[in-house]
């Protein structure tokens, strides 16, 4: 897992474009996230809440990435095989 405070966008998004798959909570859901193509990156919910409006599966490009990077934590890694 990895410490918030050591831990940059620009990390974060080097890591993605190695081809890991990255979960991270996001306002208390564990969530999915890994590069599908060159700015396509796919976040899947991991964990539902009842009655949540969020969307459990989303297309969304490094720019959308980019503003959620700040309200991310408790990062963990899968490599793809």
């Amino acid at each position: 897992m990895e410490e918030r405070r050591d831990y940059s966008f620009s990390q974060f998004w080097k890591d993605l474009d190695d081809g890991y798959q990255i979960y991270f909570d996001y306002m208390d859901i564990r969530y999915l996230i890994y590069k599908m193509q060159k700015n396509c990156y796919k976040k899947e919910m991991i964990t539902e809440k009842p009655k949540c409006a969020l969307q459990k599966n989303e297309i969304i490009t490094l720019k959308r990435v980019k503003e959620l990077f700040d309200f991310m934590s408790n990062f963990e890694y899968k490599a793809l095989q």
